[in-house]
């Protein structure tokens, strides 16, 4: 799939935990996991701006195209 999700950098750079992000959007940690993985067919736009409020990032930070 040529959009990668790169939400895992942007925890790292925020010493941020998957769990403690999962438990501020109010999602369980397995669909955290289903989206950092790349595995989700979408995301809702509310829950992307909920993840750049709370990482303090933009939604090109955490998404990124490249060609297959």
């Amino acid at each position: 799939m040529p959009i990668i999700v790169n939400l895992d950098i942007m925890l790292a750079k925020r010493k941020m935990q998957s769990k403690e992000l999962a438990e501020k959007l109010r999602i369980s940690p397995v669909n955290l996991s289903i989206l950092k993985t790349g595995k989700a067919k979408g995301v809702r736009f509310d829950t992307l701006e909920m993840i750049c409020k709370i990482l303090d990032c933009q939604p090109g930070d955490i998404l990124e195209y490249k060609e297959e």
